[in-house]
This record gives structure tokens, C-alpha cells and sequence, in this order.
């Protein structure tokens, strides 16, 4: 059964090969089990019913990828959609979170349009190369601010706006324990280094009676809370058009770029050959709507997944068996709960170190390249916003090039995003 669902010898792969795979993928992306229910429990969701909704939006996606695409991607809720989700959405724009999971829906009904029609190809062809690295690199400094505060590592100052947080205190000290933790397990190679960190942070806190340990197994908690919890009414409001297109261009570019990147590595994509690269592309934005409904920020493919395909995996076999374990962490809701702030923190800023390496594919000597490169990169942390930092980049990007005489740089759908992020600017200020 397993060789007609994935061809497996087609793939010169085996069973247990693929299974070995699809641990690795999973131990280097468990981490978000701990980390989505911590950031988005702060917009005021039920964090029991966030850790559900995650495992299970990571089983949805994954089986989904699995069984449409047959590749070795893993799906779970995306680093960056979810802080985009809680601190901008929720918390600087005033929206309630069922809005934000309107949102969402709306994002990946959407985006499925978009692939199904061919549109997601050309709006990915005519974006710059240099903005879409800018893009990742300003997520990652985004979430790196982000776990700074929670850790207490960066605080306000009313004189300089941030300044350096008392290292003496607890939940500084152990940020910075968990940090080195995960980064020296990762240049030794092994695997799951992050979820250690988080599980190392965890036990030391309860040990030390910073924090109370729950347990590690138990039923889980009830989905309840979030389950079509959506707003799709107050979607309608104005300001949601320029919510939901921010959503829409990260969903496209942070997929889409981890997708073809993956594949490529799997030697899924030849030059010539037909591959599975539109089935995976629908696999993913189904899985966007799947979450919605189940209570969770974006779901999208997860750049981990290199790791399950450097241990062999080729098929979707493997994000079946990361599929399957997500279920099995379902159990695991003590263990989640028992998870502090600043034992998630070290995670978040090491895989915003990992999300900083794209700058080095901006080409640095072309001015009109690297000035909106670094304004998109830039604006993200620096205005708490990942929507400016698009806006700024694509904004300065098409200004630049028309006034240096290269207008024919620009790509229409370059064009059409700046244009849309001006409207917003000049229409609607406040939203």
C-alpha cells in the first residue's frame, strides 16, 4: 500500500529510510508546539485550545502534503505569520483575535485562487529577489526583538526607547542558558537542538521553583475555544485589506521559497521534467484555511524539513510520519503548559539568526537593490510592524528604480503591491 501511495522505489527510497526522515523533520519543527500556544495566548486566546489547534493544524497540513504532493514537507504553523498574527493584528491594530482568524480564512481562500489560477507563480516571478530575501531577513529580526522582551534581556526606556533588561533576573539568565544550548547542539549536528533548549529551560525553571512543572502526559484539552471561532464579519472592515494582503504576500513568498528550496535539495524539481510543485503549492494554501477553522495563525511549510531530507527523505511518506507524531503530541498538553516565556525566547532568536543568513543573497553593490532591501528589513522591528516593512520595501523599490531610469525593472506585480501599500497609506493612516 505504501509503495502505490509514494512510489517509493520510483524515489530509490525505503520504508524505513522515510521513517527515520520524518523524525528528524519533526524533532527540528516540535518546538512550535511549545512556541505558537505562547505567542498567540497573548492576544487573549485560550492557550489549551492554541496547542490542540496547532498539532492538529500540523497533522491536517502535513497529511495533506503527504497524500496530494508526496513530498517530505512538513506543515505547521508559520514562524512570523503567528507574531505577525499577535503583535500586529491583535496588538497594535486593535483587533480582536476571532478578527484575526477571519483574516486568515479570508488569506487562504485567497491564496488557493491565486494558485489554482496561476497567479501565485507570476506574483512570485515578479518580485525582486533582493526583497524577497529583505522579507525573511526582517521577519527574523522581528521575532528577534520579540523574544529580547520576553526575556527581559531588552526593555523600554523612556530616553533611548529600548535599553539593556537586568541580566541578573531569572528569566534573563535562563534565555541566555537555553540560547547556548540550542545553538552549541546545532553546529554539533544534533538533532532537535531546539526542542532540547526549550525542554532543558523548562526543566531547569521547575527545578528551581521559578515555575510549576504540570506533568508531561494527559487527554487533550478541549479544542473548543477556538474552533470556527472565525470574525468573517469584521474582516470587512477597511483596514482588513491591508491585513489580509500582508498576509497573502508573506504566505506567498515564506511557502513558496521553502517549498521549491526543499524539493530542490530532494531533487524533486528538474529542469524539463513535470514535477508535483502545483499540487504541493494547493497542499499548502488548503492546509491556510484548515488552521483558520481550527483556531491558529498561517499554516505553511516548514523550512525544517531540509533536515528530514538530508536524512533521506523523498516522498510523502515522510510528512506522513510527521504528520502522525503531531497527533501524538496531542498528549502532551502538561508538558506545554509547563513551558515558560523565556524558554521559548531562545528558540525564537535563534531561529531568527537562522532567517538573517538571507541577507547575503542581496546584491549589495546595486543601490536600488540593497536600499529597499534594508528599509523592508529594517522597518520590521523597528516599527513593530511586518506590514510596514513590506510597504517601505516595495514602496522605495519601484520609486528608486523609476527615478534611476530603470523603470523596466520593475515587474508589474511589483508595481501592483507598491501602488496597493500607497492607496493603504494615503486612504486609510490610522489602520
Amino acid at each position: 500500500m505504501l509503495e502505490r501511495l509514494f512510489r517509493l522505489q520510483n524515489h530509490e527510497t525505503t520504508i524505513r529510510t522515510e521513517i527515520i526522515a520524518g523524525i528528524t523533520t519533526f524533532l527540528t519543527m516540535s518546538y512550535i508546539i511549545f512556541v505558537n500556544p505562547d505567542i498567540l495566548s497573548t492576544t487573549g486566546m485560550d492557550r489549551d485550545a492554541v496547542f490542540v489547534a496547532t498539532c492538529l493544524a500540523a497533522t491536517v497540513g502535513s497529511l495533506i502534503m503527504a497524500l496530494v504532493a508526496n513530498w517530505p514537507i512538513g506543515m505547521a504553523p508559520g514562524m512570523g505569520l503567528n507574531a505577525f498574527f499577535a503583535f500586529t493584528i491583535v496588538g497594535a491594530m486593535g483587533y480582536t483575535w476571532q478578527q484575526a482568524l477571519g483574516a486568515v480564512l479570508v488569506s487562504g481562500i485567497i491564496f488557493m485562487v491565486l494558485t489554482i489560477s496561476g497567479i501565485r507563480s507570476w506574483l512570485i516571478r515578479g518580485i525582486p529577489d533582493s526583497l524577497q530575501s529583505a522579507i525573511a531577513a526582517g521577519i527574523g529580526l522581528f521575532l528577534a526583538i520579540i523574544a529580547l522582551g520576553s526575556a527581559g534581556i531588552v526593555v523600554k526606556d523612556p530616553a533611548t526607547m529600548v535599553a539593556l533588561g537586568d541580566l541578573t533576573q531569572p528569566p534573563a539568565l535562563f534565555a541566555i542558558l537555553g540560547f547556548f544550548v540550542i545553538a552549541a547542539l546545532d553546529a554539533l549536528n544534533v538533532r532537535g537542538a531546539i526542542l532540547i533548549g526549550i525542554l532543558t529551560v523548562t526543566l531547569l525553571s521547575a527545578l528551581t521553583g521559578q515555575t510549576e512543572f504540570n506533568g508531561v502526559f494527559a487527554a487533550p484539552p478541549s479544542l473548543a475555544p477556538t474552533f470556527m471561532q472565525f470574525d468573517l464579519l469584521g474582516v470587512l472592515q477597511t483596514g482588513f485589506v491591508h491585513v489580509i494582503l500582508v498576509l497573502v504576500l508573506v504566505e506567498v513568498f515564506d511557502a513558496t521559497g521553502t517549498m521549491i528550496g526543499v524539493a530542490k535539495r530532494a531533487n524533486l524539481i528538474r529542469k524539463g521534467q513535470p514535477n508535483r510543485l502545483g499540487r504541493a503549492l494547493l497542499a499548502d494554501s488548503t492546509a491556510i484555511v484548515a488552521g483558520s477553522m481550527l483556531g491558529t495563525s498561517s499554516t505553511t511549510a516548514y523550512a525544517e524539513s531540509a533536515s528530514g531530507v538530508m536524512a533521506g527523505g523523498r516522498t510523502g511518506l515522510t510528512a506522513l510520519v510527521v504528520a502522525i507524531l503531531f497527533l501524538f503530541a496531542l498528549f502532551l498538553s502538561p508538558l506545554a503548559s509547563s513551558v515558560p516565556p523565556y524558554a521559548t525566547a531562545p528558540a525564537l532568536l535563534y531561529v531568527a539568526g537562522l532567517m538573517m543568513r538571507e541577507l547575503r543573497e542581496i546584491n549589495w553593490t546595486d543601490v536600488t537593490e540593497a536600499t529597499p532591501a534594508t528599509l523592508t528589513a529594517l522597518a520590521m522591528p523597528f516599527t513593530y510592524s511586518i506590514a510596514n516593512g513590506l510597504a517601505f520595501g516595495f514602496i522605495s523599490y519601484t520609486v528608486l528604480k523609476a527615478t534611476s531610469g530603470r523603470i523596466r525593472d520593475i515587474h508589474p506585480a511589483t508595481l501592483v503591491v507598491a501602488v496597493l501599500f500607497v492607496i493603504k497609506y494615503a486612504a486609510f493612516p490610522d489602520d
